[in-house]
């Protein structure tokens, strides 16, 4: 069920994105119809300047990897732009901003200090794999119902991991 919901929750924001004008894929390890799960179709999403959704859980496809990972491995193999990684906070911080007042946000940040702090918003394989497939992620909150637009239309928000 969980490994569906997932699924769903893809569909839900593919269906956002194009109301926004995005055309765009939904993407799933695992099979289903109308959801294709091969690379080569997501590259031609990308060359085609569509947006190409990655929406499945690694539990089927890829035993030990968490979402992370796996949205990590499939945007490497495609070829992404950008991950964009839809969290309870906006954006990364130094510590747990709903624990600690003082908490500070991150506007930039690079991979290696990212995993040199060990900060918690993404497992390291994830992040090991966008470093070295040269992957930015943009990490922005799930709650902020503009947030997403704002990202896709180019402005400033959340956090942005790279390079």
């Amino acid at each position: 069920m969980g490994m569906l919901a997932t699924v769903i929750n893809g569909l839900a924001i593919m269906d956002c994105l194009e109301k926004m004008g995005v055309t765009t894929r939904v993407q799933s390890a695992i099979p289903m119809n109308r959801s294709p799960s091969r690379s080569s179709s997501a590259a031609r999403c990308a060359t085609s300047r569509r947006a190409a959704w990655s929406s499945s859980s690694p539990a089927r496809a890829n035993p030990y990897f968490s979402t992370d990972t796996t949205a990590a491995l499939r945007a490497s193999e495609m070829h992404a732009d950008i991950i964009m990684k839809a969290t309870k906070v906006d954006g990364i911080y130094d510590k747990d901003p709903k624990k600690y007042p003082d908490a500070v946000k991150y506007d930039e940040l690079t991979f290696i200090d990212a995993l040199k702090q060990r900060l918690n918003v993404m497992d390291s394989t994830a992040f090991s794999l966008c470093l070295d497939n040269n992957v930015p992620i943009l990490v922005f909150d799930l709650n902020d119902e503009h947030a997403l637009s704002r990202a896709v239309h180019g402005e400033k928000v959340g956090t942005l991991v790279k390079n």
